[in-house]
């Protein structure tokens, strides 16, 4: 059983889960059941999911809670660009956002690795 909240990706993926509730506030009320819920049960999913995987008792578990996790950047990265072209944010702010969910992405890899890797000795 690991701490979670000492891990960088989970710290990431809880700002990043504030940030992108603060941003979809500012969508259109009509998106209220569809996009931006989405968004926001894709953003919580991320570190709810480490958080979970983390107070499980094997390894194995927590791997498999850290893939849940990976799966879930995947979606915000996609719903992100379609905010995008549908005008619900700017590039720049797109751009950003998509550069820290590959962040937190690349971290989370390399957790998952280091855990499978520890597993396998």
């Amino acid at each position: 059983m690991k701490d979670y909240r000492n891990i960088q990706a989970w710290q990431r993926s809880h700002k990043l889960a504030l940030l992108l509730y603060k941003i979809t506030d500012k969508f259109p009320a009509k998106e209220n059941y569809g996009l931006t819920s989405q968004i926001r049960r894709a953003a919580v999913s991320v570190p709810t999911n480490i958080a979970e995987g983390c107070g499980r008792t094997t390894e194995t578990e927590l791997t498999r809670f850290m893939d849940i996790s990976l799966g879930s950047l995947n979606e915000i990265e996609y719903l992100l660009l379609l905010s995008m072209e549908l005008g619900y944010i700017e590039k720049e702010v797109y751009q950003n956002l998509s550069k820290e969910v590959i962040e937190i992405r690349k971290m989370l890899t390399a957790f998952v690795k280091t855990v499978r890797k520890s597993n396998r000795q």
